[in-house]
C-alpha cells in the first residue's frame, strides 16, 4: 500500500535513474512499514516514517524541473491564444 504510492511518486519524479540507491532506499522503507502488524511498535513506525519523509525530501529536491503542467505557462498560452484571434478579427475587418 505505501510501498506502491511511493513507487507511483518515483515514477512521476522521474528520479529512480538520478540516484537509484536513494530510490531503492525508500521504496524499501515504505515496504518495511507495509510489513509492520498491528502488535509492532508504534515507536518502530514512527523512526521508519520519518527515515522515509527524509528520504522523499530528498529525492524530489533532485527531481527534474518539469516543463508541463506549469500554471504561468497555461496563463502564457491563453493570452497568446487570444492575442492570436484579435489579430486574425482585425485583419478581417
Amino acid at each position: 500500500m505505501i510501498a506502491d504510492s511511493v513507487r507511483a511518486e518515483l515514477d512521476i519524479l522521474a528520479v529512480t535513474s538520478v540516484s537509484p540507491g536513494l530510490a531503492a532506499s525508500a521504496v524499501k522503507l515504505a515496504e518495511a512499514l507495509d510489513a509492520l502488524g498491528p502488535g509492532d511498535a508504534p515507536t518502530a513506525q514512527a523512526v521508519l516514517v520519518d527515515k522515509l519523509h527524509a528520504v522523499m525530501v530528498r529525492l524530489r529536491s533532485l527531481a527534474p524541473v518539469q516543463e508541463e503542467g506549469d500554471s504561468v505557462d497555461d496563463i502564457a498560452r491563453q493570452r497568446e491564444k487570444r492575442r492570436a484571434e484579435a489579430r486574425e478579427r482585425a485583419a478581417g475587418q
